[in-house]
């Protein structure tokens, strides 16, 4: 499983990173106007001032936990993601499109990706943050989509074009695509109810290699419209 790396630097980065830290955990739980400007030092067990010294105020703290999001769960995806995406352009530059077969394995690996992601722990303070984007988006979600959710969406709707034979920018392919990740996004913004369901205290191995065989299911149950009914 992909972890992101501790920062390592002097007592300035890992101050700044504390707060980042802290602030993604309690926007997350409090919202932007929830959350005072104390309790997010007190989170993160800085002085206050350290707030407006390094991000110049509470609005630019919010920022950059936004930013901060996007980085941890494009490190997360990276490394599947762009081998991905420099396997589309290797065939693009030769003029050689992959088969739906390649498409079909690439696209169940980096959709297992985010179920690995979904399920972690780690990936809950990120949900939360973005899941208030989502209700109520702010100049925080420009970055959050920028920067992380349109580079993972365009590798995905390459892969679907292949396996339904339509162009990744049509509406269908882009629709399908968010409807892929949602499938298996549900399993970490639903939490509470998936553990309900399945009458466990938590999301462990096991159910995380469950929840990834779903996703080659869902991978493998894709195929072109059919155009004569």
């Amino acid at each position: 499983m992909p972890r992101i790396p501790t920062p390592r630097g002097d007592h300035g980065d890992m101050t700044r990173e504390k707060l980042l830290a802290a602030a993604v955990d309690t926007f997350g739980q409090r919202g932007f106007d929830g959350a005072s400007t104390r309790q997010l030092a007190e989170a993160a067990g800085v002085n206050l001032q350290a707030i407006p010294y390094y991000f110049g105020g509470k609005e630019g703290l919010y920022r950059a936990a936004a930013d901060y999001v996007a980085n941890a769960i494009s490190n997360y995806v990276s490394s599947t993601r762009d081998r991905v995406r420099t396997r589309l352009l290797e065939a693009q530059a030769r003029g050689i499109a992959i088969d739906a077969s390649e498409a079909r394995g690439l696209l169940t690996e980096l959709l297992q990706t985010m179920v690995e992601l979904f399920t972690s722990r780690q990936s809950e303070p990120w949900a939360r943050f973005i899941l208030r984007e989502q209700a109520a988006p702010t100049d925080a979600f420009d970055i959050l989509f920028s920067h992380m959710m349109r580079p993972l969406f365009d590798v995905f709707a390459q892969l679907l074009a292949v396996l339904l034979g339509e162009a990744p920018t049509s509406e269908h392919v882009r629709l399908r695509s968010m409807a892929l990740v949602g499938s298996v996004m549900v399993f970490r913004v639903a939490h509470a109810a998936v553990l309900a369901v399945l009458d466990k205290p938590e999301l462990g191995p096991h159910e995380t290699g469950a929840i990834r065989s779903l996703a080659a299911e869902l991978v493998a149950s894709i195929r072109p419209e059919d155009t004569t009914k």
